[in-house]
């Protein structure tokens, strides 16, 4: 009796449905992304083995740099535009909607509140030009002048009403800075009781 041959079902595979929901991801992802902008101020940071995430969210950092240049930032953009609001209750000047909008897009910034409207103006790449921004004043015997401890105590208010915790605070400081300059900014961090904050490093490469 002949042997029955059993037909074989077609392996192929319509891909034209995956093709579309990958295509519509890509799409989805692209417009959702927000490209990270420059830094101001670039640092070389010291190398040490320690490998600790930061937080994505509630961090302060502070940016030390260029002959003991400060610069600050705040990770959240809610924190940011609060920020602004306090200071700018703070020093008497006013911000439009608009210049708020846009700081709250900021990711750092190294300038004197006085000056703070000309930079808000500017284009993202006339900001991140080298030498424009003078770093924030710190070195002052007035409590007015040093504004960068008012910057962070304003930082720490307003993520205290928006998140209902306490502003992480990191440090990073270029590797050739000196340790004077650095301190400045420990000093001004204990004068307002904050006593933990994290060094940010890069993570040194071992040779085997």
């Amino acid at each position: 009796m002949p042997r029955v041959k059993v037909k074989r079902a077609s392996t192929t595979i319509d891909m034209t449905a995956m093709c579309d929901v990958s295509f519509l991801l890509l799409t989805f992802f692209i417009l959702t992304a927000t490209a990270r902008q420059p830094e101001p101020m670039p640092v070389d940071t010291p190398a040490s083995a320690t490998q600790v995430k930061l937080p994505d969210d509630d961090l302060g950092l502070i940016t030390v740099g260029d002959g003991g240049k400060v610069f600050f930032g705040v990770v959240n953009r809610n924190a940011r535009a609060r920020m602004l609001e306090l200071m700018s209750e703070k020093y008497s000047i006013a911000f439009t909607p608009e210049e708020k909008a846009e700081f709250s897009t900021m990711e750092s910034f190294g300038v004197p509140m006085g000056n703070l409207k000309q930079l808000i103006n500017l284009g993202t790449n006339d900001r991140v030009k080298p030498g424009l921004q003078p770093g924030i004043p710190i070195d002052s015997t007035d409590a007015l002048s040093n504004e960068l401890f008012h910057w962070i105590y304003s930082a720490r208010v307003a993520t205290k009403e928006l998140k209902n915790a306490e502003m992480r605070v990191s440090i990073k400081g270029d590797a050739n800075e000196k340790y004077p300059e650095i301190k400045k900014v420990m000093d001004v961090l204990q004068s307002q009781k904050v006593n933990k904050f994290s060094l940010i490093t890069s993570l040194r490469s071992e040779d085997f």
